[in-house]
This record gives structure tokens, sequence and C-alpha cells, in this order.
């Protein structure tokens, strides 16, 4: 029975951030927040949640020495997790503009590396994607600072000796230049779903398109396949979530700009028979939204940030930030929730009185109750 089963109010409150899990833990990587300032290259910060008590704490981080193994502030860019390591890549600020250094945090110790890396190094960027498949870091699309481009190249980062390679298609299509999509690795596969394309190729004109189209890269013989899928397609969408669980892919929410509109839907996609499915969720789960991040940890997923339409009134036909609310919000989605977990709900759901259960409980079932509040290091912003 798939439910959203927490919603808890409190957390770091981040859209465009990057995060991945580790172990029984998640790691948030910078992100903005609107009203604060991104002209600065202050230290990325980083937010740690204990997916076990669901708090969040900032992760303080002694100053090292050498300031330029510590990536700056930043948002647009993607994070992997390889060896309880995570690996930072690209993303830009207002200062600085892109970036396309490697940084390495160590999940034990909490510090920040430089790698040496060697090879074709990709041009800086934001707004790409990044997955491992077979102990390499597949990096593709976004939009190229230095050329003002979009991309549908593939660069491959080899673990085994930090070694940047451009990966050359030998058969197929490759997908349409973009950006703010996703990438997913399933055994050798990458399925790119998503993003925000232009009808004027890799150059931006303002005439954006939304393509429902999976694609798949073939990274055993780099072949890009089109497969034609059945059921329920997506209604194309930038800047949402995939994740994978028991060999499914999901999507959850995102954007579409030709519409103006922000998604809460969750869809299945089966890679064996490439067929779509929507899937229904018992529960309230969180509001439309894009821009959020998601980690699978176990049979639970763990949805945090983004950003939505504000519930003020809009400025008519004319869509920017301050239209939009940002997010310090937790849900969990979970795959098989226990019969504990459902009781608890069900006693939530129907406001049963609980003064005759145990202390701990009552405490239990209280934490779950929505809008409570969890700690959080970090005060929310009140200027979003």
């Amino acid at each position: 029975m798939l439910r959203w089963t927490v919603e808890l109010e409190g957390g770091p409150k981040r859209v465009n951030h990057a995060a991945v899990a580790i172990s029984d833990r998640i790691y948030s990587f910078g992100g903005y927040c609107t009203g604060e300032n991104y002209e600065t290259t202050t230290p990325m910060d980083v937010h740690l949640l204990d997916t076990v008590s669901l708090r969040w704490r900032l992760i303080l981080l002694e100053e090292p020495a050498n300031l330029t193994s510590i990536p700056y502030q930043r948002y647009g860019h993607t994070a992997v997790a390889y060896n309880e390591n995570a690996y930072i890549w690209g993303g830009r600020n207002d200062k600085d503009g892109a970036c396309n250094i490697l940084y390495g945090f160590n999940s034990n110790t909490h510090a920040w590396f430089r790698p040496d890396v060697c090879g074709s190094i990709p041009n800086a960027r934001d707004g790409h994607s990044a997955c491992v498949i077979n102990h390499k870091m597949y990096v593709f699309g976004g939009y190229e600072e230095e050329t003002d481009r979009f991309s549908n190249e593939i660069y491959a980062l080899d673990f085994s000796t930090f070694s940047w390679s451009l990966i050359v298609p030998s058969n197929g299509d490759p997908a349409r230049w973009r950006d703010f999509h996703t990438a997913t690795g399933i055994g050798h596969l990458m399925y790119i779903f998503g993003g925000r394309s232009d009808h004027g190729g890799n150059i931006y004109t303002n005439n954006e398109i939304y393509c429902n189209k999976l694609q798949i890269f073939d990274t055993l013989n780099r072949t890009w396949i089109e497969p034609e899928t059945t059921g329920v397609l997506p209604i194309g969408r930038r800047s949402h979530s995939a994740f994978v669980y028991r060999g499914y892919l999901y999507i959850f929410g995102g954007y579409n700009g030709k519409f103006d509109y922000h998604f809460r839907d969750v869809l299945r996609f089966d890679p064996v028979h490439l067929h779509w499915s929507m899937v229904k969720v018992k529960g309230k789960g969180p509001c439309a939204r894009r821009r959020q991040c998601c980690c699978v940890i176990g049979t639970k997923v763990f949805l945090f940030g983004g950003t939505s339409p504000s519930v003020k009134p809009a400025i008519p036909n004319q869509n920017n930030d301050s239209d939009l609310t940002d997010h310090s919000d937790l849900h969990v989605l979970d795959f098989a929730p226990t019969l504990k977990t459902l009781c608890q709900i069900a006693v939530v759901d129907n406001k049963i009185k609980t003064d005759c259960l145990p202390h701990v409980l009552q405490w239990e079932i209280a934490a779950m109750t929505t809008n409570n509040t969890i700690s959080s290091a970090r005060p929310s912003n009140t200027n979003g």
C-alpha cells in the first residue's frame, strides 16, 4: 500500500538544491531561498537529515587552510553518492556564474575535498543531470555558461581514475538539447525524461518545448533508444523528481511553462513492459511544486524543499519568482508502511483519544500530526 505517511515543517528552506542518501542519512547541498543574497561566494551549506528521528541539522564545517577545496554556494548543480562520498558538480550563483569543478564530500568526516581530474572536462553549466552507472558518473545536458547554449552531450567521469571523457554515441538519435530534466540509471541504461527544450535547438529563443518522450542511452554500446511506450503518458515538465524503487522508475511533480502549471502527480514507468501508469497514493502528500529533492532509503522516499505558486494574487501575464513560495517541509512516501504506522495514522485521522496508551506511543502519534515542527539548526527564511 503506497502512502504518504509523514508531513513535517521546519527543515531547511531550499530550492534547486541537490541531495544524496548515504546509509540512513540524507545530505542536502546548496540551493537557494528567495530573498537570500547570491552575489557572494560563501561556502556551500550542507544539511543532514537523520531519517530515523526525522531531524535536520546544519553541518558546521571547520574552515580548511585551502578554501578552494570547498564549493561556493550555488543552485542547479548535481550530487551523486559513491563509496560513502558525495560528489558535487556544476551549478551556478549570481556572482561567479556556472562552475565545472568536481568537489567531494566525505560523509564520515564531513570534510570537503577536491579530486584531481583529467581528460575532457565538460564546460561549466547548470540544469544538467547526473547519475552513477557501473562506477562512472554520467552527466547529460544542461545550459552551458561559456557557449550560452543548451547541451545534449554526454560526459562520463570514471571514479577509478577520475578521468572525464566525452561519450560519442555510435547509433540512434540523441535526446534533444535541454536543461532541468532527469537522468536515472537502471542497470546499464540511463533514462532521460522531461526538461526544458527550445524550438531554437541548442539556442534559447524563449519558445520552449516540454517533451514527454522517454529516451534511453545504453552505456554499454553507446546507443540512443526512443522506445514506443504505452499507458498514461506524463505531461511534459521540467524541475521534477525521478527515483527508482524495485526496478521501476517514478516521476513526481515538476512544472510546465507553456501551461504555467505545477504538478503533484506520481507516475510509474515499467522498463520491462515499457508502460506508464498513474499511481494512486493514499494520504495527503505534498502540494504541487518544482525544484524539490527526493531520496530513497529502504521502502521510503524522502521529499523536501522546492517551490510552488504563491497564494497571493499574481500579476497578470507576468510569471516570475516573486509569485512563488519556497518550502521547508518534509514528506515521506512509504511503499510498505507497517501495521503500526497505519494504526498511528488511523488514530490521527480519526482523532481517537490516546490517553490510555503508553507515553512513547503518544509521542510517536503526536509526531505524525500534520504540520508538526521538526528541529533544524538553520532558522527558516521568512523573506521567501
